[in-house]
């Protein structure tokens, strides 16, 4: 395949910004989505470039550009394909570039993915042979009733993906989650670590089985080898599996319902009564003894992308149960979820156990949970990365009647997650107190997710905020609704809350160093270059101004605390 000939395929409806001739008649090997600034290293010659831009910034220079399309051209990339979403086009300094070294350069509107280039890439690779005299189907006619059987026992996805390709000697073949979870794999493909997996994701031999499902929930039919099958047999394949994750789906609505209606016991203003909270925890497939974890997460909107990335983040706990679901006061775009030990009757319904293909065996505790649902947010992120998740979860819970302190937790902790402020991380002494802002890197073609920013001018990326990394005030305070914090800075901090006034911000900057230098008048004077009376002048002023007395402790921090809240 050429790059020319994407140009010629109207269901991707891409834009050639520049190139000619030469450029468009290269040969395409591969496909690599790659946000790196510097993603040479990661490219092998002739490969399709597909970029997000969340790299680049308007306020970049050009030599930014130039780096990474030096690095294309030093790693024989075929052409760059850069995604119109995260800036509203594409960057004339990044068209520049390509021109300079020679790469074609190509736009992809907001209402192509990334997945569908990948795949139209893949189809022409392995050959269209659709064009070819075939019967209606690809697969046997004994394979087909044989899977179709099955299928109507419920039988497991490894057992339904090794008969499906037994007749093609059995050759290496997985199917796999959205985050790289091994869900099935033939007796002949080895195990593949979830690093490994996720790589094998945007590999031009994969193939998405449910193209209707939401990103979190995504099965991928993969073969190492692209001469193993033709495409129209795996297309037939990936339609079984569908069917196969369909039914499996019914099944975790119905689980997700149970959830619900545990969560509802916990989420209300009183304490449940103890007999109808086990019987939720035992319909959840969950014991009635702690320790629980309670876990919040924030996603999209619009549809179940929330619970969906929840169920497929816990999927990777080993030897736990969970129950995924709604909270009855929860906002559009949250879910949460219980953890605890299951029960021995408890089935992988996607909401009632933790377990994956090869997931290495083990007891999850509180701590290992936390580490690795940390460990793989990113990952999870990058699956939509135009919209943040963010997640907060709670200290151990011992018995079932804690599990409404641990809700409450958790939700502290998502506001936390939610603040744009990393936790434990505050404001530079001396600096001047400017409303906080977001910055949105849209990266919803984005082949990676953006970090998270300064604390002055975060980035929304996403975040996992545990109760336990709440550990200095600045942390504790992005947990408070942001309308609550701005409300205590401007009551507690009274005229001087009013940045406007000239003197008032200078009366603020000399509170925040004076507090910054644990009230060291000497030191103080001598990191704003001023004489210690004026020091003496100002503090007086901000106590008059406040109602404060700066020589005690708890007005110190009340007024630390206004600071930290603006």
């Amino acid at each position: 395949m050429h790059v020319e000939d994407l140009l010629r395929l109207e269901s991707l409806d891409l834009t050639l910004l520049w190139g000619d001739g030469p450029q468009l008649t290269r040969e395409i090997s591969g496909v690599t989505a790659t946000d790196l600034e510097d993603p040479g290293r990661f490219l092998q010659h002739g490969e399709l470039v597909l970029s997000g831009l969340v790299w680049w910034a308007p306020a970049d220079d050009e030599a930014k550009a130039e780096r990474f399309v030096a690095a294309l051209h030093g790693a024989g990339a075929a052409a760059l394909l850069a995604g119109e979403e995260t800036h509203g086009g594409v960057p004339e300094v990044l068209v520049d570039a390509c021109r300079r070294h020679g790469i074609a350069i190509l736009s992809v509107p907001v209402h192509t993915s990334f997945r569908a280039v990948t795949d139209s890439v893949y189809l022409r690779q392995w050959g269209d042979l659709s064009r070819r005299p075939a019967a209606p189907y690809a697969l046997p006619e004994n394979v087909r009733a044989e899977l179709s059987r099955l299928l109507a026992d419920g039988t497991d996805p490894d057992t339904l993906l090794t008969r499906a390709v037994t007749h093609l000697g059995t050759p290496p073949a997985y199917v796999l989650s959205a985050t790289g979870r091994t869900i099935a794999r033939t007796p002949t493909a080895g195990p593949l670590s979830v690093r490994r997996a996720a790589e094998a994701l945007t590999a031009t031999t994969t193939l998405s089985v449910d193209p209707d499902a939401s990103p979190y929930g995504q099965w991928h039919l993969h073969l190492p080898d692209p001469g193993e099958a033709p495409p129209r047999m795996l297309h037939e394949i990936a339609e079984v599996l569908a069917q196969h994750r369909r039914t499996r789906l019914r099944a975790e609505t119905r689980s997700r319902a149970a959830a619900s209606d545990l969560l509802a016991l916990i989420d209300t203003p009183s304490n449940p009564a103890p007999a109808p909270l086990r019987r939720a925890l035992q319909v959840c497939g969950l014991a009635d003894q702690g320790p629980y974890t309670v876990i919040t997460v924030h996603g999209p909107a619009d549809d179940d992308g929330a619970l969906d990335a929840l169920t497929e983040a816990l999927r990777h706990l080993t030897d736990c149960g969970f129950a995924v679901g709604s909270l009855p006061t929860g906002e559009p775009g949250e879910a949460a979820a219980l953890i605890g030990a299951r029960t021995p009757t408890a089935t992988d319904t996607g909401t009632g156990t933790g377990t994956g293909t090869d997931t290495a065996a083990g007891t999850d505790t509180p701590t290992d949970t936390i580490a690795t649902l940390k460990n793989l947010w990113v990952t999870l992120q990058s699956r939509s990365a135009n919209v943040p998740l963010h997640a907060g979860v709670s200290t151990p819970a011992a018995t079932p009647q804690d599990l409404k302190g641990a809700l409450t937790q958790a939700r502290y902790a998502l506001t936390a997650a939610r603040s744009g402020k990393t936790p434990g991380t505050g404001h530079t002494p001396g600096a001047r107190h400017t409303p906080r802002t977001r910055h949105t890197p849209g990266a919803g073609q984005a082949g990676g997710t953006g970090e998270a920013g300064a604390a002055e001018d975060p980035s929304p990326a996403a975040r996992i905020t545990a109760i336990e990394d709440l550990t200095t005030l600045d942390a504790l305070l992005t947990g408070i609704p942001a309308d609550v914090r701005t409300a205590f800075g401007i009551h507690a901090l009274g005229p001087l809350a009013d940045d406007t006034n000239p003197s008032y911000r200078m009366l603020l900057e000399t509170l925040d160093v004076f507090l910054a230098h644990n009230g060291s008048w000497a030191r103080t004077a001598e990191a704003l270059h001023l004489h210690v009376n004026t020091v003496h002048y100002r503090i007086q002023r901000v106590e008059i101004l406040t109602g404060r007395d700066l020589a005690r402790l708890d007005h110190k921090l009340d007024l630390k605390a206004a600071l930290l809240c603006r």
